[in-house]
């Protein structure tokens, strides 16, 4: 087994990178806040992803987040921190990080023990298989934080749930637990915590005897199913709100509830 380790210079955060027999298994680490991903660490995410591809031995990637948490997503205290430009720029990586996993021409299965929220959940949603334990918590609260969603977020939950339950996500900032997002079919598998390791493992080498041919075959055919639709965003529609952002992420640092006023329609 090949392991290395990229050591972030956020406190006690790291990427962990595994190569056994066949998969490649990425694990997101940074307990002390429920694996939140910084800017440096999803641009990290996105060049270990890539690397996967450099060994032909790989053939499936498996991505988890370490103890119980899968990733609470964007880390919201970094962007009270940095201006809008900067936390556009951070938004920005981010898509282009989940969409480059959701691209990769291999079989990606995401493990969930925990929270997947916001950002994290995106990721999730980007992987092709999610096996979830039944500490999954999945949610996207981005209501509470004045993020807007454009249509490439929103469309990866309206090809799972729908539209009325995507915008009931966001609408009520609800959190499904593990046997109903299995039911809503958020996760492909339900399975007791102290299975999940082993159910990862063996679910992965089972994928990794397919035909990679099939499954690069499907997974392209499957993409160009979901994307018969008109062009998505593009960089046009902004991930921050210029007056609720700053609001919903001096309200989560100072942990009260945010003050939003009413938008008038443009």
């Amino acid at each position: 087994m090949q392991v290395r380790t990229t050591r972030m210079h956020e406190e006690d955060a790291k990427i962990i990178y595994q190569e056994t027999a066949g998969l490649a298994i990425i694990t997101i680490h940074r307990p002390q806040a429920k694996n939140a991903l910084t800017a440096n660490m999803w641009d990290e995410l996105a060049k270990i992803a890539v690397q996967t591809l450099n060994n032909p031995k790989n053939k499936v990637l498996i991505i988890k987040g370490s103890g119980e948490n899968f990733t609470a997503g964007s880390d919201i205290k970094e962007f009270n921190a940095i201006s809008l430009e900067k936390a556009e720029e951070a938004f920005v990586q981010m898509e282009k990080t989940i969409s480059t996993i959701e691209n990769l021409p291999l079989p990606v299965i995401g493990v969930i023990n925990g929270p997947a929220m916001g950002a994290g959940l995106e990721l999730a949603l980007a992987c092709d298989i999610r096996i979830g334990s039944d500490n999954a918590r999945l949610g996207i609260p981005v209501g509470k934080l004045g993020i807007t969603l454009n249509n490439k977020f929103a469309k990866r939950l309206v090809d799972l749930v729908g539209p009325s339950a995507t915008k009931d996500f966001v609408f009520t900032g609800r959190m499904y637990k593990a046997e109903e997002a299995y039911k809503a079919g958020l996760l492909n598998y339900l399975v007791a915590e102290k299975d999940l390791n082993r159910f990862s493992i063996r679910m992965g080498k089972l994928v990794a005897g397919m035909s990679p041919a099939s499954l690069l075959a499907v997974k392209k055919s499957v993409k160009e199913c979901l994307d018969a639709s008109p062009v998505l965003w593009k960089g046009s529609t902004p991930f921050v709100d210029p007056t609720d952002f700053p609001e919903g992420v001096r309200a989560f640092v100072e942990k009260r509830p945010p003050k939003f006023a009413r938008k008038k329609e443009n």
